[in-house]
């Protein structure tokens, strides 16, 4: 049977794995201590207390974590680590595994690619292969503990801002996101999370009914519509009253303060004059703004600020009463922007990512 076809078990909730090992005349608490096993990162052949049996029947039939790692790069820099993935249909994605203070932060990617078409981002130049299962997601947070255990480590924090547009996969995102809370597995908390998305104004506000409190992050990058058309295409199907609209929506629901990325362009959205126009936008609003210096983007031929630019405008957001700070640069010498060390990896082998 082929790693597609398996069952991904730890896609599955431990009220849908009691079913699965019911339907396979075994015990409900097998699916408790399949359910941590399988969290924990180990194949079945490691599940000692379960039959061997039945540990044959789980290989045969299913798949532990779907999700391998093909390749790792530290960064000399500041440790962060550049995670290349292998799925079951031979595709490949990334992950970003960030060292703070306070603990690892795993950025991972809930898509294959992405179809939303953003200038400056590299996973968006192939468009979508297909959409990640919850199993595919959880395996690569399982994967980043098996690259920290040597160090008695684990991730603590999750940011859904590789690549792909978590709320263009919707279904499979929040159903990730429920099993990633439960206690007995990963037990990583909302407050924990952060979400980004570039927009999609139906499923924010759908998302804000879900009692899945997460940190919502707006990739908004622009002061008004005509700057956010030229580097977004989704911003011609939804106007930034609307996006802010669905942004003070989230807030009133969950109570969170939204975070609003804005990577700045030299010459398209970094004057102090547009830093102006932004904050009137966002007065009054509990939210944040994150300026990131653009990592060039040579398929775009879009190119990053100075650190004047970068210091002026954050300046004048902070002149105006409106929270920002720049984000720290990391994993500058590991092609550390979302979708480069994917894309070198395919035209490196000569891979057809369409399906």
């Amino acid at each position: 049977m082929s790693g597609m076809d398996k069952t991904q078990l730890l896609g599955m909730t431990p009220d849908e794995l009691t079913v699965y090992f019911k339907q396979l005349g075994q015990p409900a608490f097998r699916a408790r201590q399949v359910f941590a096993w399988l969290h924990q990162g180990a194949d079945f052949e490691q599940m000692s207390n379960l039959p061997k049996a039945l540990r044959e029947t789980l290989d045969e039939n299913c798949v532990a974590n779907p999700v391998s790692v093909l390749e790792t790069i530290e960064s000399k820099l500041d440790g962060t680590i550049k995670l290349l993935y292998r799925l079951p249909d031979g595709n490949v994605i990334e992950g970003v595994l960030m060292r703070y203070k306070y603990g690892n932060t795993l950025c991972l990617s809930t898509q294959v690619g992405c179809r939303m078409g953003c200038a400056f981002c590299a996973s968006t130049l192939d468009g979508c292969a297909r959409s990640l299962t919850p199993a595919e997601m959880l395996g690569q947070i399982v994967c980043a503990n098996g690259v920290l255990a040597p160090q008695g480590q684990k991730v603590g924090n999750i940011v859904l801002m590789g690549s792909g547009e978590p709320l263009d996969n919707y279904d499979n995102v929040v159903k990730f996101l429920r099993i990633l809370r439960i206690e007995g597995g990963l037990c990583i908390g909302m407050r924990s999370v952060s979400l980004s998305t570039c927009g999609l104004v139906e499923n924010m506000r759908r998302f804000a009914e879900e009692d899945l409190p997460v940190t919502l992050s707006l990739s908004l990058h622009a002061p008004n519509d005509e700057v956010r058309r030229k580097l977004m295409p989704v911003a011609r199907k939804y106007s930034m009253d609307d996006v802010l609209s669905a942004c003070r929506n989230y807030i009133e629901k969950t109570g969170r303060r939204v975070i609003f990325e804005y990577a700045l362009v030299h010459g398209v959205n970094a004057d102090p004059a547009q830093a102006v126009e932004l904050a009137g936008r966002l007065r009054g609003m509990q939210c944040h703004v994150n300026l990131i210096p653009l990592n060039s983007v040579p398929e775009r031929g879009l190119t990053g600020v100075t650190e004047r630019e970068v210091d002026a405008f954050k300046h004048t957001l902070e002149q105006k009463g409106i929270s920002v700070t720049r984000r720290r640069e990391m994993g500058d010498d590991i092609e550390g922007a979302c979708g480069q060390l994917r894309r070198r990896y395919i035209q490196d082998n000569n891979l057809n990512t369409e399906n």
